[in-house]
């Protein structure tokens, strides 16, 4: 029997996203260990080490790239370090796995593809509602021909977020490091899922606003796309809003498709022949299905499910979005 290599993993970036989901998924994956962490604040860094049983902190990640018994990175840092560390891992000769969204514009996506194909190294972005099993149920109904031909999809994301200066999620409102407000952060997981279940994008329109809060990044933002397939799509979000909101709805000529809680999974099927709910829950751990692919990428030596490609797609339309 064949065993599968081991996958040694060093993180970049010891965040809220990283203790909560990353880290625990790192480690639960068979055939994965985390190796080091690395983390600009020492006592932070070696913090996280112990928690996590990492053998090795560093507090400058450059070190943590050089380090050789790392195979694979996980970039959970800021958006306009991506494209540098990505380079600076892929030159080490380490596979990367990265945040979303990929980089802050499209060119250095590009650059990142290059660099990672120039190395023969993997790159794959942390878009993991593609993996979510309500997806995947969409995108088997739509493909049947059940709804018949998908016409509209219009997703609402609303998300209340105004931190103070200096909270550790503070640099999401400084677009020299995030890039965007809303549409940006949690705006780029539904155009993935809409580019996964519709194609490629023809034309892009958009507003984007300061609806409640003073900020250098818009709070409000809204961007109508058309898919070359002819359906029509609507992109709300928010962090402005009261009300939470997570809906996902699609129709077509005979048909619609509606996912009133996207995390939750539960779909609610209308056809000639009545509504139907069916349930596709996600993994308690919403990373977990994402990291284990990239795993599988490395090990049998193929393209992750959302790779640099997957990422670049989402880069180009949100270029489109702010600069339209």
């Amino acid at each position: 029997m064949t065993i599968a290599k081991r996958v040694r993993w060093g993180l970049i970036g010891c965040g809220d996203i990283s203790r909560k989901r990353v880290a625990p998924a790192l480690i639960a994956a068979e055939h994965s260990q985390l190796i080091a962490v690395s983390r600009a604040r020492t006592e932070l860094a070696d913090a996280f080490a112990r928690e996590f049983g990492a053998e090795r902190a560093y507090a400058d990640w450059r070190d943590l790239i050089a380090d050789p018994e790392i195979d694979a990175v996980y970039l959970a840092t800021p958006v306009n370090l991506h494209a540098e560390q990505a380079i600076a891992a892929a030159a080490a000769g380490k596979h990367v796995l990265c945040e979303k969204p990929m980089a802050i514009a499209a060119a250095d996506c590009d650059r990142m593809i290059a660099a990672c194909d120039a190395s023969g190294v993997k790159l794959g972005v942390a878009y993991y509602r593609r993996f979510y099993p309500a997806i995947r149920r969409m995108k088997e109904i739509l493909a049947s021909g059940e709804i018949g031909k998908p016409v509209l999809v219009e997703a609402n994301s609303f998300e209340r977020f105004n931190p103070a200066p200096g909270e550790d999620r503070a640099w999401l409102l400084d677009p020299t490091q995030s890039g965007g407000g809303p549409m940006m952060d949690f705006g780029c997981h539904r155009i993935e899922i809409m580019l996964n279940l519709f194609g490629a994008v023809s034309v892009t329109r958009s507003v984007t606003a300061r609806a409640l809060f003073d900020r250098k990044v818009e709070d409000t933002a809204i961007a109508v796309l058309s898919f070359t397939c002819g359906a029509q799509g609507v992109l709300k979000v928010t962090h402005a809003v009261r009300e939470s909101q997570d809906t996902f709805d699609i129709y077509g000529s005979e048909g619609a498709i509606r996912a009133p809680v996207l995390n939750e999974g539960t779909l609610h099927i209308k056809t000639s022949q009545g509504v139907r709910i069916e349930n596709h829950p996600p993994h308690a751990n919403l990373h977990q299905p994402l990291i284990e692919d990239f795993i599988a990428a490395v090990t049998d030596d193929r393209a992750p499910e959302v790779d640099g490609a997957a990422g670049r797609a989402v880069q180009r339309v949100l270029e489109d979005v702010y600069w339209n």
